[in-house]
């Protein structure tokens, strides 16, 4: 067989295999991923990439490596939500890397981060002095959670007793030119009051709209493929 429509079948077993295992598995690999879970990941990825590519060897064996390693995956996952032990094993645990504003280096030592991964982290969240910090906590994905102190937390409406609306989802009416009929009915408006909206921007056409989105206020933004976003505060639902 020519060796071209090989690969192409092969490929088309390897993306669709994988792509069933990415389903079983669930999006835990890309919401917390971890130093584990990158290599797991990057080890089926390749696994999938000989299958569709490697012509030396026949298809079922990566196959089965791949399906393998997938089922490995999924049952640790099933181990990790039954036991706190297996999960502090296998995933590691967070570490209090600051502390009323001072660097516990210990806890850097332990985890092999340096001070300057720490400040280029809060720098990254808007925060250049140290001080201001009340805990730092480096999260099993690497990634660094801040509790600044009392002082230097932003204000809001319940801090000055202000009163608040309630602000709901937002969800697209109009999208590529064409009405999502679904989210018109979850956003419990119809087609008249949408033409309305748009009459009062002066667009004639549906179809001259890119995107219509209403946010959970009742704010219509409308974009048009011209470029020239429009946004329609308190659309009178």
């Amino acid at each position: 067989m020519n060796e071209g429509l090989v690969v192409l079948a092969r490929s088309l077993i390897a993306f669709f295999s994988l792509l069933i295992f990415a389903r079983v598995i669930g999006k835990q690999q890309i919401s917390e991923l971890t130093f584990f879970d990158y290599v797991l990941g990057i080890t089926i990825g390749s696994i999938a990439a000989s299958l569709s590519v490697d012509l030396s060897s026949r298809a079922w064996p990566h196959w089965i490596g791949l399906l393998t390693w997938t089922a490995t995956v999924l049952i640790l996952q099933l181990i990790t939500l039954k036991s706190r032990l297996a999960t502090n094993y296998l995933l590691g645990e967070p570490s209090v890397v600051i502390m009323d504003g001072q660097i516990m280096e210990e806890a850097l030592r332990r985890i092999r981060y340096t001070a300057s991964d720490i400040l280029e982290q809060l720098r990254d969240k808007g925060i250049f002095d140290l001080k201001q910090v009340a805990f730092g906590v480096i999260e099993t994905n690497g990634k660094l959670s801040v509790l600044l102190k009392p002082e230097f937390l932003p204000v809001t409406p319940q801090d000055m007793n202000l009163p608040t609306q309630p602000n709901g989802l937002g969800t697209e009416l109009i999208y590529d030119g064409v009405i999502i009929e679904e989210n018109l009915q979850k956003s419990k408006v119809d087609r008249k009051w949408l033409r309305k909206e748009l009459n009062k921007n002066n667009i004639k056409h549906i179809s001259d709209v890119f995107l219509a989105y209403l946010d959970g206020a009742g704010n219509l933004y409308l974009d048009l493929y011209k470029d020239q976003a429009r946004r329609e505060n308190n659309a009178g639902k």
